[in-house]
């Protein structure tokens, strides 16, 4: 898988997001950093506060009455769709940094990713936590495509250098098997200098076992 996308064979981890939530968390996330960027207050974010609650009541009308995941199928559910969080999960959560893979085999991955600056924590830097949730997003990523995956049991970050802003970095991933379970090593890069490691341990599952693949389908559309 060359082009680094989430397609993970016939594994399923729950159900893609709309088209509409995608776009959606784009212009969120690009939204969010303008705000931080402000030095004034400005018009525009008076008129978007205002809609906000409009759009609030709108959806939440819309929304399942219960935000619990739905996991299994069960005649009126009222538990919201479970999307999947194996892979890209960014895609449609701007609470998640964006990345992609250039490549992507059972023992190796990598690829490049910009941190904008609603992550920032130092000035001009990202947040260390963001570091942690971008590592483990990528592994687990890796470890669903490539077959088997499970729970993180372990998560230890190094931060060698401080990691700028919207940067074009690289990052790569080796994994190895070990007893019963999965070793990940992923560094993150500027150029040839390393920023900062993650290494993460999981479960060895195969993608059956995982909760995930067993979420309830997307609904139809009621008829008009």
């Amino acid at each position: 898988m060359a082009d680094g996308t989430s397609r993970g064979g016939d594994a399923k981890f729950g159900e893609a997001p709309l088209d509409q939530t995608v776009a959606a968390a784009g212009a969120m996330r690009r939204l969010s950093s303008l705000l931080v960027s402000l030095e004034h207050p400005h018009p525009t974010v008076d008129v978007m506060l205002a809609k906000f609650d409009e759009w609030e009541g709108e959806l939440a009308a819309a929304a399942p009455t219960d935000s619990s995941p739905r996991i299994g199928e069960v005649d009126g559910d009222p538990r919201r769709v479970y999307l999947n969080h194996a892979t890209d999960i960014a895609a449609y959560n701007p609470c998640f940094p964006e990345y992609s893979f250039d490549y992507l085999d059972a023992d190796n991955a990598g690829g490049r990713i910009v941190f904008p600056v609603i992550y920032e924590g130092p000035p001009g830097l990202v947040h260390g936590g963001f570091l942690a949730v971008f590592f483990d997003s990528i592994i687990q990523h890796h470890n669903c495509v490539t077959g088997m995956s499970g729970k993180t049991r372990g998560l230890s970050v190094t931060y060698r250098r401080p990691t700028p802003l919207l940067t074009e970095l690289r990052f790569d991933v080796a994994r190895s098997q070990v007893e019963r379970g999965i070793a990940s090593t992923a560094r993150l890069l500027l150029d040839d200098e390393v920023l900062c490691t993650g290494e993460v341990n999981t479960l060895a599952s195969t993608p059956d076992k995982l909760a995930g693949t067993r979420f309830g389908r997307r609904r139809k559309e009621p008829s008009a």
